[in-house]
């Protein structure tokens, strides 16, 4: 027969909520800065060739 858990403590939960949070926020710093990085051309673990774009006349 299926018992019901023990309530999780609100600072627990916050605790986890800001964790997982952190977690995202650490991961969209790194990869601005890895966009950043590449789009000045001083990125060293990206190799990008940059196009360039020619327009033609009719």
């Amino acid at each position: 027969m299926a018992v019901p858990k023990k309530r999780t403590s609100m600072s627990k939960k916050y605790i986890r909520r800001n964790l997982w949070i952190k977690k995202g926020y650490l991961l969209a710093v790194k990869s601005f800065s890895l966009a950043k990085s590449v789009s000045t051309g001083q990125s060293k673990s990206f190799f990008v060739t940059q196009k360039k774009y020619c327009k033609k006349f009719n």
